[in-house]
């Protein structure tokens, strides 16, 4: 992708991934998610799911699986709140880059 990615649009994505998935969705599988849309590392993710775990957006527990322990993710009511307020900004900022890509801005 030739655009920057900024860390509010990292983690509007990421809490949209793990909103898809009622019971949460483990850290690989969020990652692969999220490379449908952006060329990102696990090294890059991770960092992310921390933070929005400390902010009270994302929610983590264990659950085993083939004998080992995943980490889950899932989606607060406060990672909600979030989301829709990302969605609500992303949907005007598209309007106004699109107004200028197609030359719709008079100054």
């Amino acid at each position: 992708m030739v655009f920057n990615t900024g860390a509010a649009l990292l983690d509007a994505i990421v809490l949209a991934v793990v909103s898809q998935e009622s019971e949460g969705t483990y850290g690989y599988k969020i990652t692969q998610d999220v490379r449908k849309a952006l060329n990102v590392s696990e090294s890059t993710l991770y960092p992310v799911l921390r933070r929005l775990q400390k902010d009270e957006c994302l929610e983590v527990y264990d659950r085993q699986f083939d004998g080992r322990n995943r980490r889950y993710y899932k989606v607060t009511e406060k990672g909600l709140v979030q989301l829709n307020l990302y969605r609500v900004e992303w949907k005007s900022y598209c309007a106004r880059i699109n107004d200028i890509f197609e030359g719709g801005v008079n100054s």
